[in-house]
């Protein structure tokens, strides 16, 4: 895979892609609708859910002892085609926002458990989505889906953001493992992440996934993007 610096993207972002890809386009339509692909996510999420089994009734346990409120967070995201789906999480803060002004996670956020903090430091929160993938709303690699009410204010301001719905949404992708994931503070932190996300349906390979996936062990438990 060639290796992505956020300058590169940069310099994406700065030529302004056309809005309105269409959906049919070639590479696209591969990573949509690949059945090697589906294939992989289906094997990928249910070896991972048997082998980190314990773990996961190990942090249930603990989310639940630590504050009051469910265990799995539940939030609607946008996915494949613009459908709507509900991701699974575990539960990191105080409160379970799903409509109107949700507010990112910043460093340092109050609203964050103290369990919650190392969940998302680790990104072992993430790990329900292993069933999103077995159900088809998601796929291992991808664009990361957001909260519907940043869907609608940045759709609003980025033309190519609806680009990015081309493929499912996944848990791990181009610009997560090129250090753009955590806090938006500018609509340029948002658009290099949507040129990222579509520079990866565009350049979509196995090898790219895999490439991708590698990079993500690597980084996993030392992000300093993850909090």
């Amino acid at each position: 895979m060639t290796d992505i610096a956020e300058g590169t993207i940069g310099s994406v972002v700065q030529a302004e892609e056309p809005a309105g890809r269409a959906a049919s386009t070639p590479f696209g339509y591969d990573a949509a609708r690949s059945w090697s692909k589906r294939t992989i996510d289906i094997v990928g999420a249910a070896l991972a859910l048997f082998l980190f089994l314990p773990l996961l009734c190990c942090v249930a346990l603990a989310v639940r002892m630590e504050s009051k409120g469910p265990v799995i967070f539940r939030q609607r995201r946008t996915g494949h085609h613009g459908r709507i789906f509900t991701i699974y999480k575990f539960r990191t803060m105080t409160v379970t926002e799903d409509a109107g002004d949700v507010r990112q996670a910043t460093r340092n956020d109050a609203r964050v458990t103290a369990v919650g903090g190392l969940l998302r430091k680790l990104s072992l929160d993430e790990l329900p989505q292993f069933l999103n993938v077995l159900m088809g709303d998601m796929s291992i690699v991808g664009p990361r889906p957001h909260a519907l009410a940043h869907d609608e204010f940045y759709g609003e301001r980025i033309p190519a953001y609806a680009d990015r719905f081309r493929v499912k949404p996944g848990l791990t992708g181009l610009a997560q493992v090129n250090g753009l994931r955590g806090e938006i503070q500018d609509l340029r932190g948002m658009r290099d992440r949507i040129s990222a996300d579509n520079l990866y349906i565009d350049s979509w390979s196995l090898g790219l996934d895999i490439a991708i996936l590698a990079r993500t062990a690597l980084i996993i438990f030392r992000d300093p993007q993850a909090y």
